[in-house]
């Protein structure tokens, strides 16, 4: 058996390991890609190489589920991208499809066995208004927020409140950037909406091109405080890279777009630990453009601390004494890099001391 912590990751990279696993292993394996949103993910993977036998008969059902969810929540996806197409046509741009959406509709590696919680697209600054709008006329209205979280949404972040469909209950997340204002990257989003591409088959929707999607992937996963879906994410990045690295100078223009947009950063931890989890290819030509980028002296050891916890299947079997610790410091952290001292410190102390006090809007 792998170590518990890289149970599922093992499982994702070497299929044929799963041979070798008792019933008690593959209990703890079906619990942990449950947790992690990997379970359909595993799936899809032992089908593209024939595997299913490896299964055993009573953990065959939580896998078919698993399956079946995931077909269906793709259907759901492309079903509710062509409904928001059709509530913006009105308006003088094509919206792009961020994330999973993006990887759905696109037909990429990324989509196979891959779940939903919303959908995000991103949308020029100035015509947030008459989107949400929009938005609100084909039936998607905010979540229940209070007075401070709406304010905080739409003064300091990158994206308003969630929307969510009266009768679906799907929800978008509706972006202008791909980070705050407020934080100490600046990727400039008139850039990749400049270079982002079409979708065959799919009019009037419009995805990240190839090494920016790679980038955004890496930057929400490297700048978000929760990370129950680590995993996931960084499998989506795995499945990303051995697609778009094709022989070509993919390699060099994401390092390359990476410094342009500020985003060195993120991308050199998503490599990092993509490669620590799943053993992905990386030109070595990247670690040397990235280089000035890395953290120095005891930083990285401690993001290693923290990144190899904190991006583990959130379950106790993954977890060990300092795992609680591990995911504090990632959610710390984040908000350190989403906000200066001035903003973060009053907004801390408003969400621990107040706002466990306020009304819920929703029963108001």
């Amino acid at each position: 058996m792998s170590t518990p912590r890289e149970l599922v990751s093992r499982a994702l990279r070497a299929p044929d390991s799963l041979a070798r696993l008792s019933l008690g292993d593959w209990d703890v394996l079906v619990r942990q890609a449950r947790r992690a949103g990997l379970l359909a993910r595993l799936h899809a993977v032992l089908v593209d190489q024939g595997r299913l036998d490896v299964i055993p008969a009573a953990a065959r059902w939580h896998f078919e589920a698993a399956a079946t969810l995931a077909a269906r929540q793709q259907i759901a996806v492309r079903w509710e991208v062509e409904k928001i197409r059709d509530a913006l046509v009105g308006l003088p741009f094509s919206p792009i499809v961020l994330k999973g959406g993006a990887y759905v509709i696109a037909d990429l590696p990324a989509a196979a066995g891959r779940l939903f919680n919303d959908l995000d697209i991103l949308v020029p600054r100035a015509q947030l208004p008459a989107v949400e709008a929009a938005l609100m006329l084909a039936g998607w209205h905010p979540a229940p927020l209070s007075a401070y979280d709406q304010r905080y949404y739409r003064r300091w972040m990158h994206e308003i409140p969630p929307l969510q469909h009266v009768k679906r209950a799907s929800v978008i997340d509706v972006h202008h950037a791909i980070l705050p204002d407020t934080a100490r990257h600046h990727p400039d989003s008139a850039k990749l909406a400049a270079a982002s591409v079409a979708v065959a088959g799919v009019d009037g929707v419009r995805v990240l091109a190839p090494v920016d999607m790679i980038l955004h992937s890496a930057t929400h996963l490297f700048h978000d405080g929760e990370l129950p879906h680590g995993l996931r994410d960084l499998s989506d990045l795995d499945r990303l890279l051995r697609h778009f690295a094709d022989g070509t100078d993919f390699w060099p223009r994401l390092a390359a777009r990476a410094i342009e947009l500020d985003l060195a950063r993120p991308l050199f931890y998503a490599l990092r630990y993509v490669r620590h989890f799943f053993a992905t290819p990386v030109a070595a030509e990247v670690d040397a453009a990235l280089a000035p980028a890395a953290p120095s002296g005891a930083q990285l050891p401690l993001m290693d601390a923290i990144f190899l916890r904190a991006l583990a299947p959130d379950h106790a079997t993954a977890a060990d004494a300092f795992t609680a610790l591990a995911r504090h410091a990632a959610f710390v952290r984040a908000h350190w890099l989403r906000m200066p001292p001035r903003l973060l410190l009053p907004h801390l102390f408003h969400k621990a001391f107040i706002t466990p006090f306020e009304r819920d809007p929703s029963t108001a």
